[in-house]
């Protein structure tokens, strides 16, 4: 009996008919969204006896695998004679649809003739009419092109696609069963769970058994990362999952998912995981510009891609980075393109979180039935909050069209009158401020709306015209008509291609405009920004996360869970664990300090704050970490600290050192990787000095880092985190005001308080590791506060007040 394997048309035909180079392309998911309209429109334009968005399927057995393959064709018409049957194709194109000829894509045509052989066979017709129909989104003029085929020639063209698509198959399926019986054999890779760890890894389970979203507070060092993965994957085995994405904010905790596959890898489990890094890193070019005349890595790249990803999935399991830049290199791939496509193949995805949740580059093409079996691990999510809040939320300057309109002036007058539009939008909108820093309003700024949509087709007349390409040849899009000095004068590829980038997403993003969004305009001088700003994500997350079997968010500083639980996009049949500390109380000390560090007490209290955080380090010698709510505070408290230094008996600072026997590092706005990593490698165990690094809580420092047993003493929290007050932060504390929740609390001090605790949360990272935490602030002895602290630190002692 041949083995059944499971593929869509578009899967199928997708993979067999990519061709080509990467370019790059300026149209994005605009287009699919304004298709959707496309084929809607269309549709209501078929016959009534015409039947659309129809469901079909056949099975082809193929040297012992029995391919099952489905899909739903967009419309199948009847001709009058009620004998001739025609299945049509729909597509849609922002682009000039002239250029579009009955050869221009292959891959169509396969798709639509997969569709008309699946009909003819299920109803017995001897031929078939394949119609592709192109509409341009824009102009909504419709080009149809159309051929006829007997059932014998659609039969030997779906098996000729078959046959080119099993190698693939046959790795895919055969790696799978050699997964599934690795899982079912595959223990836990530690002699026992430890405290807590079981209680999470069987919470994580049943939320996939369930299909249910888990939101998990845990703490640090229980090993969250494996107490996650493990279920998911044995869950997979069970055939819940075919794919888990582990989703997170930072590089490092990346590393910590790679290496628990490793860890699981080695006690014999075979999983296909890659790792998606983020384009500009992985480069191999000294910039990014995704053209065949540039780049070799994308000149044919498609050309070249189904050999790679076979290679690379028949000999590799962890696909890091380096796997797959070696890869790359070897086949001559674009590596950041290279890594979506083998994420589609993947059984696990380890990425950015905008991946799944943000619309301007989340991975299209998983479809509705591989979500249905997909498990996202969202590491650190109370990262999301406000990373959601950013993702679906935009915003637009005046001066990025006045530079067009000054650019394309006598150049292209379309684009021209287009920019100069939006540019006389703005002056008026700066004269209606007036005096005001800024404008609030609860509507949508439809007139600038319409105004960008012209814009918008104007670009992309321009942009075909030069291929798309940031780095086209200027000649190639300015009229002939332009003098050599004017086109010398210009710098409009990039600065096009970046308006026209930016006016997409704020179209994209006034498409989800509700109650839960302002426009929020502020002036400064002759600058002008206009923002869509979204107030409340969760409900986004929701929408963005519809669709996938089950979410795990989990995080150390999950606290309070009620509010991560409303902002991340809860349902009332969701769940909620809070998993202890396995830490004893031993061993950890937590003083309070209750000094004022609030904005007009920052001056009075800076030298007291500086002789707490002396005495903290000069008690006990080691490593020391102390994080301020901003980089002026922390200033202005190190330049205090090292005068106090200075005067001690053992002064005579030098560079980098605060004193005898003292080194200081200091937290610098912008640090390259090597930087960071030197400012880390410094805090080494064993040293006969003491070294104090200043730091900025929510920084690259106070989350994600680890620095276990002696290579950290102690930490000093300065102040409980509060963002700095401003118009945003208000916006948001009045909308939760609206909706009966506490906004102060929503927009201001729950954020704030999870900024200490991940800053805290450095100390104690392992059984073993001993520390000294000290909390600077009076607000920590006030009831709003003390019941957001971490249950391990609540029992703190109280230091003196102390007074200048």
């Amino acid at each position: 009996m041949a083995e059944i394997f499971n593929i869509s048309v578009r899967s199928l035909v997708e993979y067999v008919y990519r061709s080509g180079s990467i370019e790059s392309g300026f149209r994005t998911s605009r287009a699919l969204t304004e298709g959707t309209k496309a084929h809607q429109k269309l549709q209501k334009q078929y016959d009534e006896l015409d039947l659309h968005e129809v469901y079909v399927s056949a099975e082809i057995t193929y040297q012992g695998l029995l391919f099952v393959i489905d899909g739903r064709c967009d419309g199948l018409l009847l001709d009058p004679d009620g004998v001739t049957v025609t299945v049509d194709e729909i597509k849609s194109t922002s682009s000039d649809i002239s250029l579009i000829e009955a050869d221009s894509y292959p891959v169509h045509w396969a798709q639509a003739k997969c569709y008309a052989y699946m009909v003819a066979k299920d109803r017995g017709l001897t031929r078939m009419r394949v119609q592709l129909t192109y509409m341009q989104v824009e102009t909504e003029e419709v080009r149809r092109f159309v051929v006829e085929a007997s059932i014998e020639e659609l039969e030997q063209f779906v098996f000729h696609v078959v046959q080119l698509f099993y190698p693939y198959a046959l790795a895919k399926y055969e790696h799978e069963q050699g997964r599934n019986l690795s899982i079912k054999e595959l223990a836990f890779p530690f002699p026992s769970y430890r405290e807590g760890q079981r209680k999470l890894a069987g919470a994580v389970y049943q939320t996939i058994n369930e299909g249910h979203k888990l939101f998990a507070k845990a703490p640090t060092g229980i090993g969250k990362t494996m107490s996650t993965l493990f279920p998911s994957v044995k869950a997979m085995g069970e055939g819940l999952l075919q794919r888990i994405f582990y989703l997170t904010a930072k590089t490092i905790t990346r590393t910590a998912a790679e290496e628990a596959y490793s860890l699981l890898q080695d006690q014999g489990l075979r999983l296909h995981t890659v790792t998606i890094t983020a384009k500009d890193k992985v480069c191999f070019k000294d910039e990014v510009r995704c053209t065949k005349e540039y780049c070799e890595f994308a000149d044919g790249y498609y050309d070249r891609i189904n050999e790679a990803v076979l290679d690379l999935l028949r000999h590799e399991t962890i696909m890091t980075r380096q796997v797959i830049e070696s890869y790359a290199r070897k086949h001559r791939v674009c590596p950041f393109e290279f890594s979506l496509d083998v994420a589609y193949a993947a059984d696990a995805i380890i990425c950015d979180y905008n991946y799944i949740f943000d619309p301007r580059v989340n991975l299209k093409r998983l479809f509705e039935e591989q979500k249905r079996q997909t498990a996202l691990l969202v590491d650190e999510a109370h990262n999301l909050v406000d990373r959601a809040r950013e993702m679906y939320s935009s915003e637009l300057q005046k001066s990025s069209f006045l530079a067009l309109q000054r650019e394309f002036k006598g150049v292209h007058a379309e684009l021209h009158d287009a920019a100069k539009a939006i540019n006389q939008y703005f002056i008026a909108l700066r004269k209606r401020i007036g005096d005001s820093p800024m404008l609030v309003e609860p509507e949508l700024p439809e007139s600038l709306i319409a105004l960008l949509e012209v814009f918008i087709a104007a670009a992309e007349k321009v942009l075909a015209g030069a291929g798309g390409r940031a780095d086209q040849g200027r000649a190639d899009i300015f009229s002939g008509e332009t003098t050599p000095d004017e086109r010398d004068r210009l710098t409009a590829p990039a600065l096009l291609l970046e308006a026209y980038f930016s006016t997409q997403n704020f179209v994209r993003i006034a498409k989800l405009f509700d109650e839960r969004y302002v426009t929020f305009t502020s002036s400064d001088r002759n600058e002008v920004n206009v923002k869509l700003f979204c107030l409340d994500p969760s409900h986004l997350l929701r929408q963005m996360g519809k669709g996938y079997r089950s979410h795990v968010f989990f995080s150390a500083t999950l606290s309070p869970l009620s509010y991560f639980m409303d902002t991340l996009g809860a349902g009332e049949d969701d769940y909620s664990v809070t998993v202890p500390s396995p830490f004893s109380k031993d061993q950890l000390e937590v003083f309070v300090q209750p000094l004022s560090t609030r904005y007009q007490d920052r001056e009075r209290s800076r030298e007291p704050i500086a002789r707490s955080i002396l005495e903290l380090v000069t008690g006990r010698s080691g490593n020391y970490l102390v994080f301020f709510p901003s980089y002026a505070y922390m200033s202005s408290v190190y330049e205090a600290f090292t005068d106090l230094v200075e005067a001690q008996p053992a002064g005579g600072a030098s560079s980098g050192e605060a004193g005898s026997g003292l080194d200081v590092l200091v937290q610098q706005a912008l640090m390259s990787e090597e930087e960071r990593e030197q400012f880390l490698a410094a805090f080494q165990a064993g040293t006969e000095r003491t070294l104090v690094g200043f730091a900025v809580m929510g920084g690259i420092f106070s989350e994600g880092i680890d620095l276990v047993g002696d290579r950290l003493t102690g930490v000093a929290v300065v102040g409980v985190g509060l963002p700095q007050l401003g118009p945003e932060r208000n916006l948001i504390k009045s909308y939760m005001d609206s909706t009966g929740k506490n906004g102060y609390e929503y927009a201001y001090v729950f954020p704030g308080m999870n900024k200490v605790q991940q800053a805290g949360g450095r100390l104690i990272r392992s059984e073993t590791d001993r520390g000294v935490l000290l909390l600077i602030d009076d607000r920590y002895l006030q009831p709003l506060y003390q019941r957001l602290l971490p249950e391990e630190w609540r029992d703190y002692t109280v230091l003196p007040s102390r007074r200048r």
